[in-house]
Parts: structure tokens; sequence; C-alpha cells
């Protein structure tokens, strides 16, 4: 794949939920995790007839009828940092852009990629959300298939680097949200950033893949124990959803 050139699954053209304001959000296809409770699971496949081949000038003209009613445009997935130097381009190419420099560049990723990716894409990175599906090892391992070392080296990196918005945790109910785990959880995410900012989300069947859709939902209270937990452990930037 040329460096111009993006495999892209998706667009959103306004959302108010993959990063601060309304923002433009291309998810690009293919991703190194299988997560059980994707809810995008055509985006993991590297190859797909789904997807489209992209290129950075199609990307921005799109951009410019919309772009003053837009906040930022951020990459998901799929793994956007499977594909860094289209998201490199295309970034770089937003902040050189008269009509488009306004708009904040954000990275929504599972927190794989090596230092070396983050050290090619931070200089045009406005901030990046990393999903941490468990402190935990084993349990990492159980819900993605993949180790989650990668994942706190790249939280460490990018709140040292002051490019980390937020932390992302998706909880399931009787799987990664004992009181223990989330206190050892708020405890390391606080050891590297005392204002790290954290975001709940609640697992939902709806839409999940078929092996999901045994697992629990939260009930609110449920729900209110996660808040008092992390609350409790000095989290003080929290949201759930």
């Amino acid at each position: 794949m040329s460096p111009e050139l993006g495999l892209l699954a998706d667009v959103v053209p306004f959302s108010w939920v993959d990063g601060p304001g309304n923002r433009y959000v291309l998810f690009l296809q293919g991703c190194n995790f299988s997560c059980t409770a994707c809810h995008n699971p055509h985006t993991i496949p590297r190859s797909t007839s789904r997807a489209t081949v992209v290129d950075v000038p199609s990307v921005l003209a799109d951009l410019r009828p919309v772009h003053r009613f837009l906040s930022g445009i951020t990459v998901s997935g799929g793994e956007a940092t499977l594909q860094p130097d289209f998201v490199h381009d295309l970034f770089s190419a937003v902040k050189v852009d008269a009509e488009l420099a306004h708009l904040t560049t954000f990275v929504d990723t599972n927190g794989s990629a090596p230092r070396e990716v983050w050290d090619q894409l931070l200089p045009v990175t406005d901030g990046v959300m990393v999903d941490l599906k468990a402190l935990d090892a084993d349990v990492h391992r159980t819900l993605t298939g993949a180790a989650n070392d990668p994942v706190l080296a790249s939280i460490r990196q990018l709140a040292t680097q002051g490019k980390l918005y937020e932390v992302r945790l998706l909880l399931v109910p009787g799987i990664n949200d004992s009181t223990e785990q989330l206190r050892r959880t708020a405890d390391w995410l606080l050891s590297v950033d005392p204002a790290m900012r954290i975001k709940v989300i609640a697992f939902r069947r709806h839409g999940a893949r078929a092996a999901a859709q045994h697992w629990p939902e939260a009930t609110a209270e449920q729900r209110e124990q996660w808040q008092q937990v992390l609350e409790h452990a000095g989290v003080r930037q929290l949201e759930l959803v």
C-alpha cells in the first residue's frame, strides 16, 4: 500500500463520541486484535472486498464542504495504527491546509502500536484515545487474543508526551469488572498520570459478535459500583457511557 493510500472500512461524517466536539471519523480496515466484544467485526480482516482504497486528496475533498461544522478528524478502525503512513500523510495534509488547519487530529487505538509508530504519528497528532481492555495480562488475552504489554507501553509513552486524551475501559460484568481489578487499574493509570481522563464503556450485547451474545450487561447498580470504586481510587476525570 502506497504511503498516500489507505484501506477504508467506513466513514461517519459527524460524530460526538469519537473525541472532543463534532468529528469526521474514518474507520480503517484491519485489526491485529480479535476482541470477542467487537461491535465492528467486519473491520478486523486485513483484506476484504467490502473495504475501499482512498487517498489523502479525496478525504480532504470530502472534508471541505463540512469543515465549518467540525471540530476535528479522528481515525479509528479496525486499528488505525496499522496504516501509519496513510494516517501521517492525512494528518500532515490537514495541518498545512489553510482551510482545514483548525481541525484537530485524533487517533482511536487499541494501543498495540510500537514506539516507532507513535514517534512517526505524534508530531501531527493532537490527541490519542486508547482502549485498555484489561490490566491483567491473562484477562486481556482472553478478551482480545493478544498481550497487553504494548498497550501499557503506549499509554506511558503517550502520557509522557502529552498526547494521551483518554483511556477507555470496556467493562463486562463478571469478566473484567471486579473491585480488585478496577482498583488495580485505577492505581496503575493514576501512577502514569494523576489527572488521567478515563471513560468507562459498559458492554452491550447489541451488535457484538456471536461469542459475546451470552455475556451479561451491567445493571444500574453495577455501573454505580464501578463509579464509586474508581472515584474512591482517586479518578477525578471519569465518564460512564
